[in-house]
Order: C-alpha cells, then structure tokens, then sequence
C-alpha cells in the first residue's frame, strides 16, 4: 500500500460526494491513518458518521481556514494529539454566489478579496503554519485541488478563476521554499464534479455534458479517480514530482475545441 504507515491531514472534509472525500477513501485503502478538519461545531456529528468508515481517524473544527490564529490553535491542538504528518490535503474553496452569477467585471472587492483569501491564500497558511509549527515529517508531501478555470475562461466560474490561478502559482513558490527541506507541494486540477460547492456555478450541469463529448476518455471523472491522483503525489512514487499541476480531468485540458 502506497501510505502504509502515513498520517495525512485533510483540511475541508464537507460530505460523502466531496473531492476530499475520494482522497480520504483513496489513501484510507491505501494504508494512510487519516486526520480532518471541518467547518461548523454544529455538523460535528455528521461529519463523525461520514469519516466512521475511516477506522481510528479523528476530526477537528476549523471556522476559519484563513485566519492566523483559528489555523494555528486547531493545528497545535492536531499536533499535540497526533504528532507530526506525513501529508496535507488542502481542499477548501468559496467565492460568493452573487459573483459567480454575473459577469466577472461585476465582481466586488469584498468578493475578489473573499475568493482569494478562502481559496488561495488558506492555502499558504496552512503550509507556514504546518511548518513553523514543526509539524511536517521529513519528505511530507503537500496537495492542494484547482480546476482548469484558473487558465482558460469557464463561463460562470469568474472570481474563482482567478482565485484559483493565485492558487496554483502559490503552489510554485511553495514547491521551491519546502523544496529546500527536501518536502513537496502539488496540486490536483479535478475535472467538473457534482459536488456540493459546484452547485453554485449557474449552469453547471452543462459543462458536465461537455466533457463526455469532447473529453478523449469521454466521460467524467469520479472523485475517487481524484482521489487516486492525490494518493499518489502524497506517496513516495511521486517523490521526484513538485511544484506541478497534475489534471485529473480524462484528457479535456488538451483538446483546443
């Protein structure tokens, strides 16, 4: 098994049908010891029943993926009870509904800075915080999920595009800064999924039809295929991979119609 003997950090667990679903089942089969955290006290029993299956795992609320000081107190609290990790999964994202709904040019600050904050730069906390915190084994590897709407334009993903194209280059410099401890910082770039979150994007149901059609493998991934990727940029197969986007779509980044 690719994580015999891993403990992996899965930030943004929400349901069954989440891309941080599939990875935890992944690298659950996989041999990893999984740890989550989640947002909402009040879903605490619900996402107990969800990770159940996830024999010895444990979850921790965290209501603000991008502010200092929530990041830091949950991630003392996950070392302290857990000792250090192998892996961290970073799958959280928001942007308003109001702003995926119209025209990009519409886009408020208070949305531009929101999308950016909760979807990118969550992303470097966790990182710095995981690291200043000791709390990354040596050769742990770091993985963070975007979506081919940060390079090409995807009608009604608007501000998260953009979000997630800051995503993507922070996965660059992080690469290089971790690089020099001999760690790894990747990233996953999903094809469309029926997920909760993606049901904020008008239309989106379109864009699934879309990939059976023009996709080479012409169908859709599954969250567990994400899941599979992930399991491997966070194994020891991958230990040459960093800094790269590695998309998990069947094939519809090539296509140029």
């Amino acid at each position: 098994m690719l994580l015999e003997g891993k403990k992996v950090l899965i930030m943004g667990i929400r349901n069954k049908w989440s891309i941080a679903f599939g990875i935890a089942k992944s690298a659950y089969e996989n041999g990893a010891k999984l740890i989550f955290t989640y947002m909402g006290e009040e879903n605490k029993d619900k996402i107990e029943e969800l990770i159940s299956e996830f024999e010895g795992s444990k979850a921790y609320v965290l209501n603000g993926a991008s502010e200092d000081e929530l990041v830091k107190e949950t991630f003392t609290k996950i070392k302290e009870e857990n000792g250090k990790i192998d892996g961290l999964v970073h799958a959280i994202a928001h942007a308003n509904t109001e702003d995926l709904h119209r025209d990009f040019i519409y886009t408020s600050k208070d949305g531009f800075s929101h999308a950016c904050d909760v979807s990118s730069y969550s992303f470097v906390l966790a990182v710095r915080m995981a690291k200043e915190l000791d709390m990354l084994n040596e050769n742990a590897s770091v993985v963070t999920l975007t979506y081919h709407g940060s390079t090409k334009v995807i009608d009604n993903y608007n501000v998260m595009g953009v979000a997630k194209a800051a995503l993507e280059a922070s996965v660059r410099y992080l690469a290089e800064n971790l690089g020099k401890e001999g760690m790894r910082v990747n990233a996953v770039s999903a094809g469309p999924i029926k997920t909760l979150s993606a049901k904020g994007i008008k239309d989106f149901g379109s864009v699934l039809t879309v990939i059976e059609e023009k996709a080479p493998l012409h169908q859709n991934v599954t969250t567990h295929q994400v899941g599979n990727v992930a399991t491997f940029l966070l194994s020891p197969m991958s230990n040459s991979v960093t800094g790269q986007i590695i998309y998990a779509d069947n094939g519809y980044n090539i296509m140029g119609i």
